[in-house]
């Protein structure tokens, strides 16, 4: 691809961690700028621990830096890039489990308290629970919109409870209203409790039978949205690398479409996008993650700034 130079704003550096290089989100086409003039802040988190399947999320932050590189500026729509990219260092993931949620929540924090939007790229899904912690200290009404497989909704996995598998779960312990988007895989207990704690959702199986509606949350839920985007959510057909991948998902439109319609008449105070496993010599889910984040960004970004 013959990319211009077309300095737009961007932290642009090249970060060691791990033996893993990180470039700043999209650096190959805009120019640094200070954190301050910047919406978006890019926080790669290459934490995996409890991965039950497949392995290789610690490698997902760097896979999606990489293939920002090759994205247009121009979305279709916008250029997102224009509310301002920041790219942080990646987030320490050494030591206990709590350690590292801890970092992340101080990281997450550190971007709130600059009244900008923190963008968490996984990393296994246990990281929301760090941003989770971090939300839940600056805003006292907010919801979680969460695109998955997965309810993630086990009080406990593999005997903890800082598990992949658990966030969601995690995330009612904290009193925090979700709403689920594509979800085709529970167990029975998580079947129940959604039931019982009357759990909003729009699972797969539904959007498949139809079209996203224009409206997918109901109107009480909060105007202030945090979105947890689990690359399995996607169908495997264009989102094999991941650990658990499941039949029956969201297919590129799709997921566009239900983006579009929670954003509609919210305002989305952070996110993260987790659980790609990078495929070696396979680009094109790396790719597609990286589109989905610029995309969205270029959704809130005409949203909440026109």
């Amino acid at each position: 691809m013959n990319k211009r130079n077309n300095p737009i704003v961007i932290q642009n550096s090249t970060f060691k961690l791990n033996n893993s290089s990180f470039s700043g989100f999209l650096s190959s086409e805009i120019a640094p700028a200070p954190p301050e003039s910047c919406l978006f802040h890019v926080i790669p988190v290459p934490y995996e621990k409890t991965v039950s399947y497949g392995t290789g999320t610690a490698a997902g932050p760097s896979a999606i830096l990489n293939s920002s590189q090759q994205l247009e500026l121009f979305d279709g729509e916008s250029i997102p890039a224009r509310y301002g990219i920041y790219t942080h260092a990646p987030v320490n993931c050494k030591g206990k489990a709590e350690t590292a949620l801890k970092r992340i929540t101080d990281a997450v924090s550190n971007v709130l308290d600059l009244k900008k939007i923190p963008v968490l790229l996984g990393g296994e899904h246990t990281i929301s629970v760090g941003a989770f912690r971090a939300v839940s200290a600056h805003f006292k009404d907010f919801g979680i919109v969460q695109f998955d497989a997965h309810a993630d909704l086990r009080d406990t996995y593999h005997k903890t409870a800082l598990s992949h598998a658990c966030v969601m779960h995690r995330a009612l312990d904290m009193d925090i209203p979700i709403y689920q988007i594509g979800i085709r895989s529970l167990s029975w207990e998580e079947h129940l409790l959604r039931e019982e704690r009357h759990i909003g959702h729009l699972d797969a199986s539904a959007i498949g039978m139809a079209q996203v509606p224009d409206m997918i949350l109901p109107d009480e839920f909060s105007k202030n949205i945090y979105i947890t985007f689990d690359v399995d959510g996607l169908d495997p057909s264009i989102m094999p690398a991941t650990g658990t991948p499941e039949p029956g998902g969201l297919n590129w439109h799709q997921a566009i479409a239900a983006l579009a319609s929670v954003l509609r008449g919210r305002h989305v105070i952070g996110l993260d996008v987790v659980e790609l496993a990078p495929i070696p010599g396979m680009h094109a889910p790396d790719y597609t993650v990286a589109r989905l984040i610029y995309n969205l960004f270029g959704m809130i970004g005409r949203q909440d700034r026109g």
